[in-house]
């Protein structure tokens, strides 16, 4: 899957292990790592992980369209897909199987 980042500050950050670290702390920026390399391998967003610990999930609300997984607890990587226009199913919601990039917004305990 192809990864980009909203803006160019997080890409600096998610640029490197030291930078992680040091934003987000050593067990977290393992994390991470971690959750990132699963996303790089997956071909779509249907083959990431929806059970532990990678937990990938959309979110609903005011942040409808989104999605995230599991970090730290109660830290999430939250990230959109990265199509103009969304890849839809039939009954409206985003067809998963089809989202082949994805943005990262950010890191955050939205709870």
């Amino acid at each position: 899957m192809e990864i980009s980042f909203r803006n160019r500050k997080l890409a600096k950050v998610f640029s490197s292990e030291r930078t992680l670290r040091r934003e987000y702390g050593a067990r977290a920026a393992r994390t991470i790592m971690i959750r990132l390399a699963v996303l790089l391998d997956a071909e779509t967003l249907s083959e990431v992980p929806a059970t532990p610990p990678d937990r990938m999930h959309q979110l609903t609300g005011d942040r409808d369209e989104q999605f995230a997984v599991y970090l730290v607890h109660p830290y999430r990587l939250v990230f959109v897909p990265a199509h103009d226009p969304l890849p839809r199913k039939e009954d409206g919601g985003i067809n998963i199987e089809q989202v082949t990039a994805i943005t990262v917004l950010e890191v955050v305990d939205y709870h």
